[in-house]
């Protein structure tokens, strides 16, 4: 049940509803209770052979991902302090780190997760800022 609430408040209401789920064959995603919510969204729930590199490769990578920018930012602990003095809360870090994974261009697929999530990237206040910065590199 906490899956089921977790995908339904946190990945369809930012993200809206999704088509198909491919899922490592995790008990949380092969219950009864999983496969009726599929059943009356109208999604399909797909199941991977075990131990697929193809299809587990980018999200493992991904979780490691995640997983070190957290362990960086914990060994900090609850709170750490930029390099102009200002004190940061871990907790107010994380919509930034999302941000700045999300619209990162990853090695493996050229792309960053959210054009291939959404087919597109948000635009950030960096990107109204660039016209402002002098390249001193001209010809790179």
């Amino acid at each position: 049940m906490d899956t089921a609430l977790f995908i339904w408040n946190r990945v369809v209401f930012h993200t809206g509803l999704f088509q198909d789920i491919i899922s490592d064959r995790d008990p949380k995603f092969t219950s009864a209770l999983w496969t009726n919510i599929h059943k009356h969204l109208g999604t399909k729930l797909s199941f991977s052979t075990a131990y697929h590199p193809q299809t587990d490769g980018l999200a493992e990578r991904m979780i490691q991902t995640l997983e070190e920018i957290i362990r960086r930012l914990c060994a900090y602990g609850p709170e750490l302090q930029d390099s102009d003095g200002f004190t940061h809360s871990f907790c107010t870090l994380i919509s930034t780190l999302e941000s700045a994974y999300k619209t990162s261009i990853h090695a493996l697929t050229g792309k960053t997760p959210e054009m291939l999530e959404k087919g597109w990237n948000h635009k950030l206040p960096v990107d109204n800022w660039k016209k402002y910065i002098v390249n001193i590199h001209p010809n790179e």
